[in-house]
């Protein structure tokens, strides 16, 4: 599996981060989108010479009441996602979960977009500043510098290492440099270490 492994570390590398440009305006936050995580990472899988194949087990569904007394149904799946190198043959299964709650046809659908979208996100390390055990009001005492960007800007660019916030000029130099965001005094600091 040294090829294909070697492979994903590139893509792994060229995925390492994903904006937040999906908002959720009845609970009023941002998100990455799973069209723009899947783009990118379709993106960097070709250049590689690497295919996706996704299989769907159905865990469980059952029918939830919601807080307006509607019937939905609630299914939550696993994805398989296979990763073949076209060069070697060698491959890769990921897995991920998700759930999908609906009032028509689409609950299934729903459960593998988050299974397939999380299944990237946690296996190739995506970045997404997004944490869903955070605790605001903790992350706030404790990194007082996020705090102030996410009070300020509705969508900051912010150094991947000390939270500051960085220009897009910035942030495009040194996605391409070092792989990630970072400040200039964290590109400095990675410049020396070398």
């Amino acid at each position: 599996m040294q090829k294909i492994t070697k492979k994903f570390v590139e893509v792994m590398r060229e995925c390492s981060h994903v904006a937040k440009n999906g908002t959720n305006d009845f609970h009023r936050y941002k998100y990455a989108t799973a069209a723009d995580v899947l783009e990118k990472v379709n993106s960097s899988l070709t250049k590689h010479g690497i295919a996706s194949v996704v299989a769907t087990n159905l865990l469980s569904t059952k029918e939830v009441t919601t807080t307006k007394g509607n019937i939905e149904q609630l299914v939550t799946v696993e994805v398989s996602v296979t990763l073949i190198d076209a060069e070697s043959g060698e491959s890769l299964t990921l897995k991920g979960l998700g759930s999908g709650q609906d009032a028509g046809d689409k609950s299934v659908a729903k459960a593998q977009t988050m299974a397939i979208k999380y299944c990237y996100l946690n296996s190739l390390a995506i970045a997404t500043l997004d944490d869903p055990e955070a605790d605001w009001h903790t992350d706030d005492v404790m990194h007082p510098k996020i705090a102030q960007v996410k009070n300020n800007s509705a969508n900051p660019l912010i150094c991947h290492d000390c939270g500051s916030v960085i220009s897009q000029k910035v942030a495009d130099y040194s996605k391409a440099k070092f792989g990630r965001f970072l400040c200039l005094d964290c590109q400095r600091a990675k410049k020396s270490a070398a």
